[in-house]
């Protein structure tokens, strides 16, 4: 599902200093792997999810994303991959803050131009699963803050990507939310058979973990 070779790139803070984020990373990931990258504040973490998600253009090596070798795509073509193939779950949720909760979860299945019947379907399937049918009309200004990760979860995994990347998902949630987001993650990575990477630094999603990837300064060392 995901294949990285000499993988690396570079962020300028300024014009005399370079900041090495990513250093040769070469990561294979299997269709249906639920697994974490962990490590430090500043590892490189983001960066390198980040980078498999196609948001950020890598320096040099070469990224695959279920055979499809991504580092040379333009930003049309990666954006089209990233809506077909890719679920996002963010930190800071990332709703639509005029959309209710039906239509937040929704919205990734509009943009493919699933059929309306077919989105409504899917849409109480997902809400179901992650315990929120009872709130598709709400707006998210109106949730808690683990009731909007399970939203941004569902619209994650509404269109059935191969794969979803998850950005500490756990940072902004309480221990008990935590669990249960975690749980719920499992059930999806078993039931639909979704291939689901994290990043985190939270010691019970790395528990949770079937794979552990740890990265310091940018290099991966377990």
């Amino acid at each position: 599902m995901i294949e990285l070779a000499k993988v690396n790139k570079y962020f300028f803070k300024d014009t005399a200093r370079e900041v090495h984020a990513l250093r040769d990373i070469d990561l294979v990931i299997d269709s249906g792997e639920y697994g974490v990258i962990t490590g430090p504040s500043g590892c490189g973490k983001t960066t390198l999810l980040n980078a498999i998600g196609a948001l950020d253009a890598i320096d040099s090596g070469s990224i695959r994303i279920d055979g499809t070798e991504t580092s040379g795509l333009d930003e049309t073509a990666r954006a089209k991959l990233r809506l077909e193939r890719i679920g996002f779950v963010f930190q800071a949720y990332n709703l639509v803050p005029v959309l209710n909760v039906r239509e937040n979860i929704g919205f990734i299945m509009k943009l493919r131009g699933f059929s309306p019947d077919a989105i409504e379907a899917r849409v109480a399937e997902v809400a179901k699963m992650l315990e929120i049918g009872d709130k598709l009309d709400a707006m998210p200004t109106n949730l808690s803050g683990g009731q909007q990760q399970r939203v941004a979860v569902a619209r994650a995994v509404a269109a059935k990507p191969k794969l979803i990347l998850a950005d500490e998902p756990t940072a902004n949630l309480d221990s008990k939310n935590s669990e249960h987001l975690m749980a719920m993650m499992k059930q999806l990575n078993e039931v639909e058979k979704i291939t689901i990477l994290f990043s985190s630094h939270d010691d019970y999603v790395v528990d949770q973990a079937r794979r552990i990837i740890k990265l310091v300064d940018g290099t991966v060392v377990r």
